[in-house]
């Protein structure tokens, strides 16, 4: 059983009320392989909401209080996503789950790349909120950028 990110099965939860449909997490969805979450929604965030992006670091930064997370009107929601991210962890604990797939690029969910915090369109290195907690403790964290790479489902299975 593996964890992904809501967005990337389909379900409608991004900021803009929309999805990022990956089929192969679909797939692994409707076969009872993969459960679903959405830390943002966990953290009580509404669908659809205002853009937000990370402020002066990365998610690491922000789990020790050296940055923060800002929606585009300048409203600090990084208590959000911390609860989201701790949310998360729980249900991953809880299951058992070593391995979570996440959406690249997002506040919450980015493990490689994130938006740089001005609202400007450019990506810099770095990981989510949610993203760095669970590699804190010990979780492999995939994003869909390097699940698209895979071309077979047994290449993501081996992976697992």
């Amino acid at each position: 059983m593996i964890l992904v990110s809501s967005c990337l099965a389909g379900l409608e939860v991004r900021y803009d009320g929309k999805h990022c449909l990956r089929d192969i997490i679909k797939r692994l969805v409707d076969e009872n392989r993969a459960i679903t979450a959405c830390p943002e929604l966990l953290g009580g965030l509404p669908i659809p909401r205002i853009p937000a992006e990370i402020i002066q670091g990365d998610g690491f930064d922000v789990l020790d209080g050296r940055a923060k997370v800002v929606d585009r009107l300048g409203k600090d929601v990084t208590d959000m996503y911390i609860k989201g991210a701790y949310e998360t962890l729980k249900l991953v604990q809880k299951m058992k789950i070593t391995t979570v797939v996440l959406k690249e690029n997002s506040p919450s969910c980015g493990s490689s790349m994130i938006y740089n915090g001005e609202f400007s369109g450019k990506k810099v290195p770095g990981n989510g909120v949610t993203s760095a907690l669970l590699k804190r403790n010990g979780i492999k964290v995939i994003s869909d950028v390097e699940l698209t790479e895979l071309e077979e489902l047994e290449e993501l299975e081996e992976m697992l």
